[in-house]
């Protein structure tokens, strides 16, 4: 074969182009050249709004599996949870119908017992709901104003709670407002029993940070930190049974013939906006024994309205 047939070009394995770092050169100036005219001109942005359309049914196609992946777990996490609950509200409706039975049970003993022994039927507390207007402006008494006064059938000495326990009592009535002491004031004073001894006692406000204090106890007195003390109802204001405190600190000086005990009221007296305010219980409790008895004394005294004519008669009146 004569060589001047044979071809002299090298194979396309063999051909060299640029080299590397011209190839590198170029490509990035090109990027960077893409980058500046995507961000000064938005060149690249109708074929990247074209790429993302053509692109859209392929990603919902693929995340179908995963949404349904993660549907199902949510399923399966939800049906969970609702059979979860649906077993702790029959239990709490089992517990409640097993208390309700007990209620309607010591209620119908109650009755019996009651009916057994002629006594009264317990007292029914009537209650007119509130809201408080401001706090009164003296630093150093804690006292508020409720939109119930006279005209409302609010009258002083009514007992002022919310959903929590009792708050303090109407001092002050007016036409349209009243004016409420609670609990923590200085000159407050609540009877209240130890729901735990039955042991019966007197809180009074004033105490350091808002709270009350348990005055007036032996120092080996049987109060405990913790003990919850309620209304006892004898002093014929406040209807027994409502929370006032809780034991926060009992401090015991073998010095002192009294300990101290600090205590925490249960109805938060701060940020309070509705509250009840009771009827006294003295309005429906019976005469005391001295007052019902007073009055057919007088009225049988010989003399009585005699002297009460003389008098309108007497000689330095008479015309």
């Amino acid at each position: 074969m004569p060589l001047g047939t044979l071809d002299r070009a090298p194979p396309p394995f063999f051909r060299q182009g640029p080299s590397a770092l011209t190839k590198l050169i170029f490509f990035a100036a090109l990027a960077l050249f893409l980058m500046v005219a995507d961000t000064r001109f938005k060149v690249v942005e109708p074929l990247r709004q074209a790429l993302a359309i053509l692109l859209l049914p392929l990603q919902r196609t693929l995340a179908v599996p995963v949404q349904m992946w993660e549907g199902g777990s949510d399923y399966l996490r939800g049906l969970a949870r609702a059979r979860n609950d649906e077993r702790a509200a029959l239990e709490r409706m089992a517990q409640v119908a097993e208390r309700a039975a007990r209620t309607d049970q010591l209620a119908l003993e109650n009755t019996r017992l009651r009916a057994l022994l002629e006594l009264r039927a317990a007292v029914v507390v009537k209650s007119a709901p509130a809201e408080v207007l401001f706090e009164a402006a003296d630093p150093y008494s804690r006292k508020v104003f409720i939109d119930r006064g006279l005209q409302h059938g609010v009258s002083p000495g009514s007992p002022v709670i919310n959903e929590a326990g009792v708050l303090g009592q109407v001092t002050h009535a007016y036409a349209l407002t009243a004016e409420v002491t609670l609990l923590s004031d200085k000159d407050a004073a609540i009877p209240v029993i130890n729901t735990r001894t039955q042991q019966r006692s007197a809180a009074f406000g004033g105490s350091t940070g808002g709270g009350m204090e348990l005055r007036f106890m032996s120092g080996n007195a049987d109060v405990q930190v913790g003990d919850v003390l309620h209304t006892s109802g004898l002093d014929g204001i406040y209807p027994p049974g409502l929370p006032v405190a809780t034991v926060s600190a009992v401090q015991r000086r073998a010095e002192a013939g009294f300990a101290r005990i600090t205590l925490v009221p249960t109805a938060n007296a701060d940020g309070v906006r509705h509250v009840l305010v009771l009827e006294p219980l003295s309005v429906q409790l019976p005469p005391r024994p001295a007052a019902a008895m007073e009055e057919p004394a007088r009225a049988a005294r010989p003399g009585t309205a005699g002297t009460v004519r003389r008098s309108a008669s007497a000689p330095g009146n008479a015309p």
